[in-house]
């Protein structure tokens, strides 16, 4: 069953992030309706609720951890891999 889910963020700095989150889901063909809401930092998607933690994960990898999922020492690798996709998002 297709539900509308959100995910609130960290890391979301502007428009090359926003761009490189909305490329980065794209390759999920399991979600649709992907929208980035930089102002409340909320990634929104449709798809069937067992995708959630997939793109949890995907957004992890690419420096936009699910809001107070990571601390310390991984909350800082998270924030360095946003800038590098932020800045591929920019020049892309």
């Amino acid at each position: 069953m297709t539900t509308t889910m959100q995910i609130e963020i960290e890391n979301l700095k502007c428009g090359g992030c926003e761009k490189s989150i909305l490329k980065g889901l794209a390759t999920m063909e399991e979600i649709s309706d992907v929208v980035v809401d930089r102002e409340h930092k909320l990634v929104r998607f449709s798809g069937d609720q067992s995708v959630r933690g997939n793109v949890v994960n995907k957004l992890r990898s690419m420096g936009y951890p699910e809001k107070d999922s990571l601390s310390g020492l991984d909350a800082g690798l998270a924030n360095a891999k946003s800038f590098v996709s932020c800045a591929i998002g920019r020049v892309s």
